[in-house]
């Protein structure tokens, strides 16, 4: 198995990495703090991860 391509988004700031990075993992979605790549990383089905994503957008 390849390494995942991680990335962040292009709103994310600064070189402070106060960020998440996400990277495809085909069927799903991988989800890792990027200060702390040694905590290991969240993975999520591709359906989960659009309902997080709503979530999140629907918070004020």
């Amino acid at each position: 198995m390849s390494q995942p391509h991680w990335r962040k988004s292009s709103h994310s700031g600064g070189d402070e990495g106060n960020c998440v990075e996400i990277a495809d993992l085909s069927d799903q979605i991988a989800i890792r703090d990027s200060k702390n790549f040694a905590a290991g990383h969240l993975t999520l089905t591709r359906q989960h991860f659009t309902s997080l994503l709503a979530q999140l957008a629907s918070q004020p």
